[in-house]
């Protein structure tokens, strides 16, 4: 076991790499929810569409469970919304909206196991072979929400044949005592200081997260600003099994 403050140091510092290293052949990007393809591969994103390799980002979970009590965004209207958000974050960042899917889970219940979790396995590791996909890439198993979680197992379960990368989301903001069953930190960091006002824009795209625009549900979720600090830095961290 090793305290997380001193897990979270070693991924601030791992050495840097260019995105050929990181992200080699075609890659494709997992996230849970509708913004996390932003908040924690955004960088990545547009760099490897400014080197002509656009990625496919897969949206898990269809995102309707952040504003469950709102009257004028229902579940069907909010999946919606936040599959457009998607689509809108990533043209900014250079991705053609060809290259990004839907899978469709409910927001709050990405299997981790049992005949759902074989199903969304299955249903990536068609999209590698149809693609010719090298490098996966999942969210950090240790990230502190369930349908993290459950994506960082079926990307690994997928990754058969393929690179396997983890990014950390809201593993950022793990209490600094506690422990991981963490006993060594590989990876790389790719620094994106040039692209770090298109990563801005795209997580902006995703207004429903962090803004007024649906003003019904006064105890919906919301990003933190702790949150949204952490990632605006100048580099994205990418972590090896």
């Amino acid at each position: 076991m090793t305290r997380t403050a001193d897990v979270l140091a070693r991924m601030q510092a791992l050495p840097f790499a260019g995105v050929d290293a990181i992200a080699p052949g075609t890659s494709l990007i997992l996230a849970p929810h509708p913004d996390d393809e932003s908040l924690g591969c955004g960088g990545l994103i547009a760099a490897l569409c400014a080197a002509g390799r656009p990625p496919l980002v897969v949206a898990v979970t269809d995102g309707a469970g952040s504003h469950p009590h709102s009257v004028r965004y229902p579940p069907a209207r909010l999946a919606a919304l936040r599959a457009e958000e998607l689509r809108a974050a990533t043209a900014i960042l250079g991705l053609h909206s060809e290259r990004v899917t839907f899978l469709g889970l409910p927001d709050t219940s990405a299997p981790s196991e049992g005949p759902k979790f074989m199903r969304a396995v299955a249903a990536i590791e068609a999209m590698a072979r149809a693609q010719a996909v090298t490098t996966i890439f999942t969210t950090w198993r240790h990230d502190p929400h369930g349908d993290h979680q459950a994506v960082a197992a079926i990307g690994a379960a997928a990754a058969s044949g393929a690179r396997l990368r983890l990014y950390p989301v809201w593993g950022w903001l793990l209490p600094a005592e506690q422990d991981l069953p963490v006993e060594a930190v590989a990876g790389r960091r790719l620094d994106i200081t040039g692209l770090l006002p298109l990563k801005r824009r795209a997580i902006a795209a995703h207004a429903s997260q962090y803004s007024n625009l649906i003003a019904d549900d006064p105890k919906a979720f919301r990003l933190p600003t702790d949150l949204l600090a952490v990632v605006d830095r100048p580099f994205e961290v990418f972590l090896q099994p």
